[in-house]
């Protein structure tokens, strides 16, 4: 019903219906608004908002929900959602707020993104740092790097390819082993800093991947 109205009104629809296949279309390419239900068969719809959130700052992210205490209301706002509309509500009501929300998202202007957050992990993009546990980790400016690149897209293969054209500022470019010694080297010092905790998974035949451990990553902040 939901996809027909918006179609309806001009606007390309994608139905996702359940939280694993909204992650997977949000890392396919990412819509100006997501309607999010709070109640999803394999997921709360307020955790994915709060990750979401920090995973991609500019989504526009409108809570749907059976439930209108105002308690929810406010908690789906401090988790990082625009805008919170309960059922049952009109038509009208839908399309005339996902306009405004859409007019808000092409005409605001964000603020430079300078800290991200995983958990127990936060990268500081500004002092080139990343903490662990509040704790400084001694990372070379090659760990440092290829942290960052893997980081940029939580959950997804980076080929060896990339994670050599980010270290690298000169044509030369490193052999794969070359690459997976550093990527090594970035694991033990992340591992001494908390032991048992693993953040970067090898992905067989496609390079790695950067897994936040210990919470999902939260709202990043902005300069």
């Amino acid at each position: 019903m939901l996809v027909r109205l918006l179609e309806g009104e001009g606007w390309a629809v994608q139905a996702a219906y359940t939280g694993v296949q909204a992650e997977q279309l949000l890392q396919q390419g990412l819509p100006a608004v997501v309607l999010l239900d709070v109640m999803l068969p394999d997921a709360s719809g307020m955790e994915l908002c709060r990750r979401w959130r920090g995973m991609y700052p500019g989504l526009g992210l409108l809570m749907l929900t059976a439930r209108g205490d105002p308690f929810d209301r406010v908690l789906g706002l401090e988790l990082g959602a625009d805008d919170y509309l309960a059922k049952p509500f009109e038509k009208r009501e839908l399309v005339a707020r996902l306009r405004a929300l859409i007019r808000r998202q092409s005409t605001a202007v964000p603020a430079p993104v300078t800290q991200w957050n995983f958990g127990s992990l936060t990268i500081e993009l500004l002092r080139r740092e990343v903490l662990v546990d509040g704790r400084v980790a001694d990372l070379t400016s090659i760990e440092y790097k290829l942290l960052v690149e893997l980081a940029r897209v939580p959950g997804q293969a980076v080929s060896r390819q990339q994670l050599s054209n980010a270290v690298q500022a000169t044509a030369y470019r490193p052999l794969d082993r070359t690459v997976d010694v550093q990527v090594g080297r970035l694991r033990r010092r992340l591992a001494q800093m908390a032991p048992g905790s693993e953040w970067i998974e090898t992905v067989r035949g496609e390079g790695y991947a950067f897994v936040p451990r210990g919470g999902a990553p939260s709202s990043p902040v902005n300069g």
